[in-house]
């Protein structure tokens, strides 16, 4: 499940090379072939641009001169996407004036090289840019952890809504949120001390680890919440989920305290059709429906399926 940071020994760099002769792309697989990298490869400035938005490569190694969409024009593009913006371009171009090399520097090009090409030192030019860019992914994951239970934080959160809800935005589909709160958590640790309350926020840290898919993402949303958002999920699935994720953890036995039970509340808001929700009035709904699962008398999940129809969104209780 997409949940922690993945190691350096799991990630394989992705170089696409954006360029109109299939010449240079045959000499730059042939030569880098022994980099342990992956290439994705455009013959021309528009493809390239979709690639790289749907796969965000590590490195983009780019020509300029390309007939129709030139390659300054697609270094607009990149660093105005939010998806592509902190990719890494190297320009490989036999544009060799001081006023192109200025201009792809301020278009966000972090190297230039000139064509006819040193394949030794751009061989060594792609490996910094792989590295520096390896460092920076594992810095931006490692700010959205949570540090008490290794999983997603509020920063990631709020990001991975924000770009499910963009998808839905754009194509109909299911999108679920359960929103999950510790019944009477305070108790706990004002009773067996806060230790006692970190076993118990990690323990079901772990239960939901085991019970959600690969494509959820589980996150700490602050204290004693948590947040699973889970794409493609209709609301009965993701209820059948909470529910199967409520009656596990009243199961736990814990040992600071065994002789008493814990207990969690959910709250379950789905999306199904086409049309938009923000984020906040997704997160609005399940937050309601976990109020009533706390006030209907707690260890208990509470569903509702906002059903999109263009620009209208009608709320039904799931069955």
């Amino acid at each position: 499940m997409d949940t922690t940071i993945n190691s350096s020994d799991d990630y394989k760099p992705l170089v696409l090379v954006i360029d109109d002769s299939l010449d240079v792309h045959r000499l730059l697989r042939a030569r880098l072939r022994t980099e342990e990298i992956e290439f994705r490869e455009a013959t021309d400035g528009a493809g390239g641009v979709k690639i790289a938005e749907e796969h965000q490569p590590t490195v983009i190694l780019l020509d300029l001169d390309m007939p129709g969409m030139d390659g300054f024009e697609v270094l607009r593009v990149l660093k105005e996407n939010p998806r592509t913006l902190q990719v890494p371009v190297i320009v490989l171009s036999g544009l060799q004036s001081s006023q192109d090399k200025v201009t792809a520097f301020d278009l966000g090009a972090v190297d230039y090289v000139t064509k006819p090409f040193d394949l030794t030192e751009l061989r060594v030019r792609v490996r910094a840019a792989v590295k520096m860019q390896r460092l920076i992914r594992m810095l931006a994951n490692k700010a959205q952890i949570d540090g008490l239970t290794g999983l997603w934080n509020r920063i990631f959160f709020n990001t991975r809504m924000a770009e499910e809800l963009g998808r839905l935005s754009r194509r109909e589909g299911n999108l679920a949120l359960a929103v999950l709160d510790i019944d009477n958590f305070k108790s706990v640790n004002d009773t067996y001390g806060h230790p006692a309350g970190d076993a118990v926020i990690q323990g079901l840290a772990k239960l939901l680890v085991k019970e959600c898919r690969h494509t959820d993402s589980v996150c700490r949303y602050g204290g004693e919440e948590f947040g699973i958002i889970m794409p493609d999920t209709s609301c009965t699935d993701a209820k059948n989920v909470a529910e199967r994720i409520r009656a596990a953890f009243e199961q736990l036995s814990w040992p600071r305290h065994p002789e008493r039970k814990t207990t969690v509340s959910i709250g379950v808001a789905a999306m199904a059709g086409t049309g938009a929700l923000t984020p906040e009035a997704l997160l609005e709904i399940a937050d309601r429906n976990l109020y009533s699962a706390k006030h209907a008398g707690r260890n208990r999940v509470v569903a509702s399926l906002a059903q999109l129809t263009g620009t209208d969104t009608v709320i039904r209780a799931a069955g």
